[in-house]
């Protein structure tokens, strides 16, 4: 094979460093193109749907009859019914979210560790219910549990009762009922995933060094699994706080939260400037909630091995 002559090598080494800035000017170029994007996307996309209305209602709750003004700030959180909504809103949140997350992580325990025959079928369920409306499960309990449900009915012909005996849905039973029901699929799916990482040799050997299921669970699989379970509990936390069409259809009047008092602001007493106050609240909540699962999530991602 002949030897490369100098006058050759010079030449490689040239093209070679002719090749770097037109790369480095191809790359700039890649990113002003998607920079530019961005900005399309912004503007005619984002701008409309999501910046523009945030801003409006930023302003709107900072808006006096003479200009800048927190007054509705002070309407709004100084009703005194506000402390009991804000409470009532947190006791449902709480209880709905803390229920729907742990029979969540049950079902998805159960699933995992133990599968039966309709396993699959069950999980392919639970992954289509989550594309249901709220309201749905509202009115599926209303046909089932109401006053005049089909439960409520047969029991009363059973035991031969004057009225019917069931008449918990409307109010706060059926507002944590219904989501408990609708929200709990929404932690299994990411729970699931958690412990599919799970390296069963672990547990088997905990299992053969004499630990029982519940210090396996407490000991073993949570410490391993806890970045999935952390994150589809705040999910579930994140959703339940912002549900608005279970809170319409179940709690009626009897029950008052932050999103039903905020409707309530806007459309009964019409007052634009008091409801974007307690908007702004709903949306640091939330915004809030959205931060800590992104950051949990990123930590599950980063914990999870590569296969």
């Amino acid at each position: 094979m002949p030897m490369p002559m100098p006058g050759d090598v010079a030449a490689s080494l040239a093209a070679a460093a002719a090749r770097v800035p037109l790369q480095q000017v191809q790359h700039r170029r890649r990113e002003r193109a998607a920079w530019w994007q961005m900005m399309f996307l912004l503007v005619t996309v984002l701008g409309p749907i999501v910046v523009y209305p945030l801003f409006r209602l930023l302003a709107l709750s900072v808006s006096g009859e003479h200009g800048l003004s927190f007054a509705p700030y002070a309407r709004f959180f100084g009703n005194a019914d506000t402390r009991s909504v804000i409470f009532t809103t947190l006791w449902v949140l709480f209880a709905s979210a803390g229920l729907a997350s742990l029979l969540g992580i049950a079902i998805a325990a159960l699933l995992h560790f133990k599968p039966f025959p309709g396993t699959r079928l069950l999980t392919r369920f639970l992954e289509l219910f989550v594309a249901f409306p709220s309201f749905l499960v509202a009115f599926t309990l209303i046909f089932l549990y109401g006053s005049q449900g089909s439960v409520s009915i047969a029991l009363q012909q059973i035991f031969h009762l004057d009225a019917p005996p069931l008449d918990f849905l409307f109010g706060t039973g059926g507002v944590v009922l219904a989501e408990v029901v609708f929200f709990a699929p929404f932690v299994v799916r990411p729970t699931l995933a958690s412990f599919a990482l799970l390296d069963m040799r672990i547990i088997e050997a905990a299992r053969s060094l004499g630990a029982n299921s519940a210090m396996v669970a407490w000991r073993v699989v949570l410490p391993l699994a806890w970045p999935g379970i952390a994150a589809g509990t705040i999910l579930c936390f994140l959703l339940t706080l912002n549900e608005f069409g279970i809170l319409l259809v179940l709690g009626s009047a009897r029950l008052v939260t932050l999103p039903v008092a905020i409707f309530s602001a806007a459309t009964v007493d019409l007052d634009l400037n008091a409801a974007a106050a307690g908007a702004v609240l709903m949306l640091a909540m939330s915004l809030s909630l959205y931060l800590l699962y992104r950051h949990v999530n990123q930590r599950h991602v980063q914990r999870s091995p590569t296969r």
